[in-house]
């Protein structure tokens, strides 16, 4: 069979890639403690998961409209207001199955063939992948931990050319937990309008920021930023529905126009079950007090996560802001071997740790050879003994 050459292109996931070479090893019996996980280990809570039920019993298994239901949309936009000042009405709302959807209409309505997408890198894997899919030529600007994992103003002007039509800006951001101020953002907003290019913005971890941060929309700074951002979130991070695939997006009203009728004809309507329960996930009172505990879980294991590591000889470890990662920088390691195989990047360093019964997610796969991605998405017994057997592994490293 004759694959085309766009699908042919895309790249596999590393983050499975790892993830299936640890499930073997549990499966022989072998112990590992995985860092790889991308979803909070919090059950959803019991009355979002009553919401689901009621609307089983009552019967709300039918399609809605592509776009999403009124009552979910008229949420999205209570959310908006109330958490971004930002104000929209219903039909700048579309709501998919996932923020992954999302981004990638997103991507479709806004890009044409060969038009270049701005990425700043560290990136999460997935974003080459949906434009290179739309036809666009991604275009990465290097944030290394030098400049705190973001670009900066001058960085993303220097990338801009007569090709350029959009950024895409992950705040807070996946792999490193980066999260840029406002004065940071304006700088780099007030390029974007002296350019005249559109923002992606990827806002999916906003509810999980530590230390005081404040999370801020891009699109809340202008109302020329307004006009020419999408914001992507949804509700898989923030109320651990990471299953129930609800994502949204926010868009002039003419783009969420065309996302809406593309969406009509690849996904049609998200579940309508899982629209129905996060309805109630982000009206319900109940919601504020179970992000605040959730916050305040992973930032103790953040904090002993990121002390511990800056304690291992060898490995960097600038302390992250936001979401539930820690990225590391293990290439003082490179070079070395272990039981033989010497450790030439992130993905043999992976590969080696693995064999200590330590699963970690290669850099490379994020744009940077330099690290490793660790999340604390898991229990503060599984952080303490995986980082001490990280720590015997990078010992053990002649």
């Amino acid at each position: 069979m004759s694959i085309s050459k766009r699908v042919k292109e895309i790249a596999p996931s590393l983050t499975l890639e790892i993830t299936a070479k640890a499930k073997k090893l549990k499966s022989e019996g072998v112990s590992v403690i995985g860092f790889g996980a991308g979803e909070p280990d919090f059950n959803t809570p019991d009355y979002i998961i009553r919401a689901a039920k009621k609307a089983l019993d009552t019967g709300f298994t039918k399609y809605t409209p592509a776009s999403g239901m009124a009552e979910l949309k008229q949420a999205v936009c209570d959310k908006f207001a109330k958490d971004n000042n930002l104000i929209y009405k219903p039909s700048q709302i579309v709501i998919s199955t996932g923020a992954k959807s999302s981004l990638y209409h997103a991507i479709c309505a806004l890009v044409n063939e060969g038009d270049e997408v701005i990425l700043p890198s560290p990136y999460w894997l997935t974003y080459p992948e949906l434009i290179k899919l739309a036809g666009g030529v991604t275009v990465y600007v290097n944030a290394g931990k030098e400049s705190g994992y973001k670009i900066t103003a001058a960085m993303l002007d220097a990338a801009i050319t007569d090709k350029t039509k959009c950024l895409i800006l992950n705040s807070p951001n996946n792999p490193t937990g980066a999260v840029y101020e406002e004065e940071e953002l304006k700088a780099i907003a007030k390029v974007c309008e002296k350019r005249g290019i559109y923002v992606i913005s990827d806002e999916i971890y906003e509810k999980l920021v530590y230390g005081g941060v404040k999370h801020v929309s891009i699109a809340s700074l202008s109302d020329y930023m307004k006009e020419h951002t999408v914001v992507v979130n949804g509700v898989s991070k923030s109320y651990s529905m990471t299953g129930w695939r609800i994502g949204y997006l926010a868009a002039p009203e003419d783009l969420a126009k065309g996302i809406s009728s593309m969406q009509s004809h690849t996904t049609s309507n998200a579940c309508s079950i899982a629209q129905y329960a996060s309805v109630e996930a982000l009206n319900s009172p109940e919601s504020e007090k179970f992000i605040e505990n959730m916050q305040k879980v992973f930032d103790e294991r953040r904090t002993y996560m990121v002390k511990t590591l800056q304690e291992i000889p060898g490995v960097i470890c600038i302390e992250p802001k936001g979401a539930f990662y820690v990225f590391a920088d293990v290439s003082s390691c490179y070079g070395k071997s272990f039981e033989g195989e010497k450790i030439t990047g992130s993905l043999s360093f992976a590969d080696c740790a693995l064999k200590k019964g330590v699963a970690l997610v290669p850099g490379v796969a994020f744009g940077d050879d330099n690290c490793v991605r660790l999340s604390y998405a898991i229990s503060i017994e599984d952080i303490k003994e995986g980082l001490a057997r990280l720590k015997e592994f990078i010992g053990e490293l002649k």
